[in-house]
């Protein structure tokens, strides 16, 4: 992977919201509301982030929250482990779109994100981590279909500007994917590696390592920025997989980008502090808290689930 790369210093990175998640994840701008929704995993939590008024409030649920998205209707379609669900934030009530194609005992919805026509499309992660039986769905006109298979750990799904690629790496090996994609039909062929990252040695400090690629968003360019979990960096990659930017974080785990803001314009960033060594903690107070970043080139909006 070639390399022409720009380093931003941490203290440009901002912080949006200060209240820690254990483990935040699956941040949207909500096009409509002009608000940042996102989850914390392991709480159980669909959490909304007004930055006009800087309210917080969130939603608590039985199971995990792996990933969330704005619906046409006006709901907000959650990812949980018990399956995929239709969730109204003004009644706090909801209604069971899909049931888990899975074992919940072993496996449960991660990243997931609508495309541009308005399916979700949501992936695994495979909690045993081996052998790799993690895999992607789709939910079109309310079936959930298998669309992929053989990762671990299911991550950084998006799709280039002119809808023609879509995006989905495997955390624990890595590496990200790239396929081609029929927008009009939903279909993928062609899968390849766009971009693959050295694996963590046993041996090897933390500050040597560069982490693993987790979500991730893509600008108006094409250009895939990606959260590198544990590196304590934001790559941005160009559409070939070549290194534009790296953008260095105050925090060792950040989870996944999204763009917003009314210019979209404003990167904002999910971290996570679970099970963080306790000296690690004390010297990145703000792992867990929702970081922000401005850019000079938009994001694409998010897409609504039809």
């Amino acid at each position: 992977m070639s390399s022409t790369t720009v380093l931003r210093d941490a203290s440009t990175v901002k912080i949006a919201v200060a209240t820690p998640s254990l483990l935040g994840e699956s941040p949207v701008w909500h096009p409509r509301e002009q608000a940042l929704y996102y989850c914390d995993i392991p709480a159980c939590t669909l959490n909304r982030f007004d930055p006009t008024t800087c309210e917080l409030s969130h939603w608590t649920f039985d199971s995990e929250i792996g990933s969330c998205a704005p619906m046409l209707d006006g709901g907000m379609l959650l990812a949980a482990r018990d399956g995929l669900w239709r969730f109204d934030p003004g009644t706090a009530s909801r209604s069971l779109l899909a049931p888990p194609p899975y074992d919940p005992k072993v496996e449960r919805f991660n990243d997931g994100k609508c495309d541009p026509q308005g399916r979700f499309w949501v992936g695994t992660v495979y909690e045993p981590r081996d052998p790799p039986l993690a895999s992607l769905y789709c939910l079109d006109r309310g079936v959930l279909t298998r669309r992929a298979d053989g990762i671990t750990v299911s991550n950084g799904l998006a799709w280039s500007a002119d809808a023609r690629t879509m995006y989905w790496s495997d955390t624990k090996s890595h590496t990200i994917f790239a396929f081609a994609f029929d927008a009009l039909s939903g279909t993928l062929s062609d899968r390849r590696v766009m971009a693959t990252f050295p694996l963590k040695q046993t041996q090897e400090p933390l500050e040597a390592y560069g982490g693993r690629p987790d979500g991730a968003a893509v600008d108006v360019k094409g250009n895939y920025w990606v959260a590198m979990f544990e590196g304590q960096r934001l790559l941005c990659l160009s559409p070939a997989g070549d290194l534009l930017h790296e953008v260095q974080l105050p925090v060792r785990c950040p989870t996944m980008p999204c763009f917003g803001g009314s210019d979209l314009k404003t990167l904002y960033i999910t971290t996570a502090r679970k099970n963080r060594p306790a000296a690690e903690l004390a010297q990145q107070p703000l792992a867990g808290c929702v970081l922000s970043l401005r850019v000079e080139v938009a994001g694409l909006p998010a897409n609504l689930f039809n």
